[in-house]
């Protein structure tokens, strides 16, 4: 029957109306879209809503192990992991391990559907703890196990991530299986495709980037014109490069989905604990986990390693040495910086104006900043521990270790970058600019909202940097950098012993 011109209008029948037209809409885009402009009709009506009906079945009474497909919903090809779980999993867990099998780092709202769109109220939500303090109707994801909506094969749920970008997975049972008493609560058996970046712009700009970033892509550089047109022909490529699709490194993460911190010492148990997303703790746990307990070295070996700290407490010997009167080291001692340290086959110039060659104010800034020298009365001196050390190269040795990382300027943000290159190093990791980026990444640093590219790690772990190339414990080869025998070894002591 049709409503009368004159007819008050009923809210709770518009409410529900409009929801049907919500759901109805085939463009998931046009969709979200929808219901964010008319939220505040929908969702904020002084009506309570009408409580989707649960999905909810019976937990099983044994723990099987399920075997699920989860696909990134409009990628072309197909980008999908397989997985092997526990079934008593919750689902506040199974987002830790989506989170690691995609290569998210947790950093926006997620959401569970028991339908196929997360925005459709018509269909049970279960909701992270954030939405839950703010009113969203749903369940707590923390209180609903995977074996409660998963039952036969084929079932499926839908799952929601960064609702700007809108990435929509369907995750599907595909088999019950027995379930060996040793086995993981989480293991990534198959997959394709790298996994989208944060921020990148949705499944489009995922496409994008990965062309952009594969020289071999057909759309390459088609892709390449559009970023630069978009962000600015200076635009790093590497910002938004794709995940890499890493079976060993993902598996090595849910191995760690549940950090245990009793065997860190505290202040990298603490490191590991103050970080806000459960992915990121992983990442940090199973990165120290690689990293072997360190050696003490025999006293010639720490006295190749800490050579030009000893060759610079010599120059500056019991009298210091006298500064110029912008407080920097004159000429002649430039120069012999440069000589004894290499720096004169790597820096162009008169080598004789310590301002005007960075290499050598470089470190001389990182002993003061390793507390061996200092600046007193217009000299620069040695400090108590540096008169301690000159002629001791273990003590040297365990000295530098234990004041790595050193940074200026954001201190959280250096210290991090320059414990994850110790960290890369000493665990062997072979592209240590990525790989510092992607832990900056994890470890929730960003920049303009976006992840840290390799060469913005580079800059953030500068000042540890310049120590360890001039200790011989790394070495820059054309576009990486690449870790020495005794970098390894020293790199191990000091990611030990932080901060």
């Amino acid at each position: 029957m049709e409503r009368a011109p004159d007819e008050p209008v009923n809210p709770e029948e518009l409410r529900r109306r409009l929801q049907e037209q919500l759901a109805a809409l085939d463009d998931p885009t046009a969709a979200a879209a929808a219901r964010r402009i008319l939220g505040g009709l929908i969702d904020n009506s002084p009506f309570d809503p009408v409580p989707a009906p649960s999905a909810r079945r019976p937990r099983r009474a044994d723990v099987v192990t399920y075997r699920i497909r989860v696909d990134l919903r409009d990628t072309s090809p197909p980008l999908w992991r397989r997985l092997e779980l526990a079934s008593d999993i919750r689902l506040d867990e199974l987002n830790t391990v989506l989170q690691t099998a995609f290569g998210w780092t947790d950093s926006h709202l997620h959401r569970f559907s028991s339908g196929p769109s997360i925005h459709d109220h018509r269909h049970e939500s279960y909701l992270m703890p954030f939405e839950i303090e703010e009113g969203e109707p749903g369940i707590p994801e923390g209180d609903v196990r995977i074996d409660e909506l998963l039952v036969e094969v084929g079932d499926r749920i839908t799952y929601g991530y960064d609702f700007g970008d809108d990435w929509t997975h369907t995750v599907r049972l595909e088999a019950v299986l027995p379930r060996p008493g040793d086995a993981p609560r989480a293991v990534c058996t198959a997959g394709r495709r790298p996994g989208p970046p944060e921020d990148c712009g949705g499944v489009d700009g995922y496409e994008m980037w990965c062309a952009a970033t594969d020289p071999t892509h057909a759309q390459h550089t088609h892709a390449v014109a559009e970023i630069q047109d978009l962000y600015g022909p200076d635009i790093d490529l590497t910002a938004h490069a794709p995940t890499t699709f890493d079976i060993d490194d993902i598996n090595t993460i849910l191995a760690h989905s549940a950090p245990d911190d009793t065997d860190l010492p505290e202040p990298l148990a603490a490191r590991v604990r103050a970080i806000g997303a459960p992915a990121g703790q992983t990442w940090l746990r199973a990165a120290l986990d690689a990293v072997p307990r360190p050696e003490q070295p025999d006293e010639t070996t720490a006295a190749v390693v800490v050579h030009s700290f000893t060759w610079l407490l010599d120059q500056v010997g019991t009298d210091g040495i006298e500064l110029t009167d912008s407080g920097y080291l004159p000429p002649a001692q430039v120069r012999a910086v440069a000589v004894e340290l290499g720096i004169d086959r790597e820096w162009i110039g008169t080598l004789n104006r310590e301002a005007q060659t960075i290499p050598v104010l470089a470190f001389r800034e990182a002993a003061q900043q390793l507390r061996l020298i200092r600046r007193y009365r217009g000299k620069l001196v040695r400090t108590p521990a540096g008169r301690r050390l000159a002629t001791d190269p273990i003590g040297l040795w365990s000295h530098l270790a234990a004041r790595l990382p050193i940074g200026s300027g954001t201190e959280g943000y250096e210290r991090d970058a320059g414990l994850l290159l110790l960290i890369g190093i000493a665990a062997g990791r072979e592209d240590l600019d990525a790989y510092v980026a992607r832990g900056l990444d994890a470890l929730g640093w960003k920049i303009d909202g976006r992840p840290v590219t390799p060469s913005e790690a580079i800059g953030a772990s500068l000042g540890t940097r310049t120590v360890l190339h001039r200790i011989g414990a790394i070495e820059r080869a054309p576009r990486r950098t690449v870790a020495t025998e005794l970098g390894a070894a020293f790199a191990r002591a000091a990611a030990w012993t932080w901060p």
